[in-house]
């Protein structure tokens, strides 16, 4: 076995670590970083970045980035949350961000998954079937 791939694999073994009750536990996380600064390794530095992807990447499993244009209320963007919650099976936590390039509606990214209702994406849209 290669040394990335062990790497790899005592990560992947940390972030299992990192779990409580099926989600992504604070406290889990701290407490690994804790004992790997306590316990010097060899491989400290590759196995720090290689467990900071696999967080970074159960933390856009479980955020939904919505840009709107203009006002977003506080109920729609639960709203959001509950169905991309029940839809992925897993609790979605909503970030709000304010994008006037969008012109109007909303566009939605979880992790690798993009729900883009806005106008710029309709008229982007139009004008390449025009083209």
């Amino acid at each position: 076995m290669t040394q990335d791939k062990q790497i790899k694999g005592f990560a992947k073994q940390l972030l299992k670590m990192s779990f409580e009750n099926g989600e992504l536990c604070v406290e889990r996380v701290d407490g690994v970083l804790k004992t790997l600064e306590k316990n010097n390794q060899r491989h400290q530095i590759p196995v720090l970045k290689a467990y900071l992807k696999l967080v970074e990447r159960e933390v856009a499993k479980s955020t939904a980035v919505i840009s709107h244009a203009g006002r977003l209320s506080p109920e729609l963007a639960t709203s959001i949350s509950k169905q991309l919650s029940t839809k992925y099976g897993r609790n979605v936590r909503s970030v709000t961000r304010e994008d006037r390039s969008l012109i109007g509606g909303l566009c939605v990214v979880v992790d690798c998954d993009v729900y883009d209702a806005s106008i710029a994406s309709s008229l982007a849209s139009l004008e390449s079937s025009l083209s």
